[in-house]
């Protein structure tokens, strides 16, 4: 199987917030967010496999910033690192001032897809190949923290986790 590169699967999704997806303090609720990202990282995900991909995680959310009613929020995903059959995806996530136009950051993920066939059984997926020293350092870290999820779950002794040691030592 060729190798890919993250900008392969890179994914912008851009959308405006709607009273309907906003609570009492007229704020996009977390739960439509975090629906966008799921979306957008299942492209990202499906780009790079070129399958069927289910969420197989969520390793990480951060709610950082609310994201006011009438906001322009721009989702970015992009595969950090492939393994045998999953797939680590990094989401940031942006709103635009509505008057300046300047662009913030207010939130980040880290979702694990799948691939599968048409049985849904996992298949495997393409080998990623980062190419900027910012790429290569996800790449990287993604090593480290599928071995900590791994761990956590009890499905990896932690003395097996020699990536994660390394940290420690």
């Amino acid at each position: 199987m060729e190798a890919k590169h993250p900008k392969d699967s890179k994914t912008i999704v851009t959308d405006l917030v709607l009273p309907s997806e906003t609570n009492p303090l007229n704020n996009l609720f977390g739960g439509d967010l975090l629906a966008r990202m799921d979306r957008a990282a299942s492209i990202a995900a499906r780009r790079h496999s070129r399958r069927i991909v289910v969420t197989a995680s969520v390793n990480h959310v951060a709610f950082k910033k609310t994201i006011p009613l009438g906001s322009v929020v721009t989702v970015e995903a992009n595969i950090s690192r492939a393994f045998k059959t999953s797939m680590e995806v990094i989401l940031d996530v942006w709103i635009e001032d509505r008057e300046s136009g300047i662009r913030s950051k207010a939130n980040d993920a880290i979702y694990t897809f799948v691939a599968v066939d048409d049985g849904g059984f996992p298949i495997a997926v393409p080998p990623l190949e980062p190419e900027t020293e910012f790429e290569k350092k996800r790449f990287e870290a993604a090593l480290r923290r599928k071995q900590l999820s791994l761990v956590l779950a009890g499905k990896m002794d932690p003395k097996e986790a020699t990536e994660l040691k390394a940290l420690f030592e």
